[in-house]
C-alpha cells in the first residue's frame, strides 16, 4: 500500500473521527502511562499511517507501551474487512443477517422454538406463549440487542393487543427464552451470557480461532457490549484468566460489579462442546468462511443464538489479554494458510 493511499485512508478516518473522544482516549492513555499527550497524538497518527490502527484500537491494543515488531502482529479493521472479502460470499449474508433465514438454515443447532408473527394470528401467539412461558420479541434484522423485549404473558394478557403492538413495532420474531446453565447464570442472572466463538474455513475444514465471553451488566436482559455488557477472553479449556472489560465505563473488572463473582479461575461448562458445535455449523454454508457465532450454554449443552459475517477484531486483541504484546494476525494467517492484506 503506497504512502498516498495511506494518507487518503488517514484523511477519511480523521474526517469521521470524534475529536472529543480522541482527546478522551489520549487523556485516558496519559493517565495510564504518564506519557506526554502531544507525543501520544503523534504516535497515534503514525500508527494510523503505518499500521492502519485508529485511535480507539491504539488504546485497546496498548500501542502506547507496545512498540517495534509486535505492532505488525495485530489484526486491524482493514485486515478484518479484507479477510471477510476473501472467504465470505456477500450474497450469502442474509443467511446470517436476517434472523428468520438464520433460524431456518441452522435449526438443528438452536435448541429452542420460535414464531414468525407475520404468519401467526393472536391465537397462535397465545398458544406459543402459554407453551413457552417466557419469550423474547425482537426485530428480525437488528443487531446489538436493539428492540429486544422480554415478555412473560399471564392469564389476563390481551393477545390481540399484544400481537398488534409487536407487529406495529416491527418485532415480528418471538423466540422461546433460552434457559442458561446455572453456572453461567451465576455470573449475571439478568441476562443470557453468551460466548462469541470465531471460526475460519480453510481447505474444507472448520477451524477454531478464539472465544470471548460476554457478560451482562445486570441492568438489562442482553449482554451486548454496546448495551453496557463486558467481555473477557476464554482460554483453551474454557477457563477465564483475565479481568473483564466494559466499553461503556472504560474499566476492567476482576469480579462482576453486581453479583461479585470473580472472573479469574472461573471455568465455563460445555466449552469444548460449544467450539465443536460452531465448527459443525460453519460447514453448513461453505461460502461463509469467516463467522462469529454467538452461543448460549444451557443445562443440556450449547445452542446457537446467531451468526455474524464480520466478527469484531478488536476485543480479542485487548492488551490485557495478551501479556506477550502480540496480536492475532499471525494466528489467522497460519490457520488460513496465506497472508491477509490490508483492504
Amino acid at each position: 500500500m503506497g504512502f498516498g493511499t495511506k494518507l487518503a485512508i488517514f484523511g477519511r478516518r480523521l474526517k469521521s473521527a470524534s475529536l472529543r473522544r480522541m482527546n478522551q482516549n489520549i487523556g485516558a492513555i496519559h493517565q495510564e502511562t504518564g506519557k506526554n499527550r502531544a507525543l501520544l497524538l503523534c504516535d497515534m497518527i503514525w500508527c494510523t499511517l503505518r499500521y492502519g490502527v485508529g485511535y480507539l484500537d491504539y488504546h485497546v491494543f496498548g500501542f502506547a507501551q507496545n512498540r517495534g515488531a509486535n505492532r505488525k502482529t495485530f489484526m486491524t479493521m482493514n485486515h478484518n474487512v479484507s479477510l471477510a472479502r476473501m472467504v465470505n460470499d456477500a450474497t450469502c449474508y442474509p443467511l446470517l443477517n436476517d434472523k428468520f433465514q438464520f433460524l431456518q438454515r441452522y435449526e438443528a443447532f438452536l435448541g429452542r422454538r420460535w414464531l414468525d408473527l407475520r404468519e401467526a394470528d393472536p391465537q397462535a401467539l397465545a398458544r406459543f406463549c402459554q407453551d413457552c412461558g417466557v419469550v423474547f420479541a425482537k426485530p428480525h434484522a437488528e443487531f446489538g440487542g436493539k428492540g429486544v423485549e422480554r415478555l412473560e404473558p399471564g392469564p389476563d394478557t390481551d393477545f390481540i393487543a399484544l400481537h398488534r403492538r409487536l407487529m406495529d413495532g416491527g418485532q415480528f420474531l418471538v423466540e422461546e427464552a433460552i434457559r442458561q446453565h446455572p453456572e453461567v447464570a451465576r455470573l449475571c442472572p439478568q441476562s443470557v451470557n453468551t460466548l462469541r466463538v470465531v471460526t475460519l474455513l480453510a481447505e474444507g475444514e472448520a477451524k477454531f480461532v478464539y472465544a470471548l465471553l460476554r457478560i451482562g451488566s445486570g441492568q438489562g436482559h442482553v449482554d451486548n457490549i454496546s448495551s453496557g455488557g463486558m467481555y473477557t477472553l476464554v482460554g483453551a479449556q474454557g477457563e477465564l484468566e483475565f479481568p473483564a472489560f466494559c466499553d461503556q465505563t472504560g474499566l476492567y473488572y476482576d469480579c462482576h460489579p453486581i453479583t461479585g463473582v470473580t472472573y479469574r479461575g472461573y471455568r465455563l461448562p460445555f466449552f469444548q462442546e460449544a467450539v465443536d458445535l460452531c465448527c459443525r455449523a460453519a460447514l453448513v454454508e461453505p461460502r461463509l468462511g469467516y463467522i462469529g457465532w454467538d452461543v448460549a450454554i444451557t443445562p443440556d449443552g450449547p445452542v446457537l443464538v446467531e451468526g455474524n459475517n464480520l466478527p469484531g477484531y478488536d476485543m480479542a486483541q485487548n492488551a490485557r489479554f495478551h501479556p506477550d504484546g502480540r496480536g492475532l494476525l499471525p494466528t489467522f494467517e497460519a490457520l488460513l494458510g496465506r497472508p491477509i492484506p490490508r483492504a
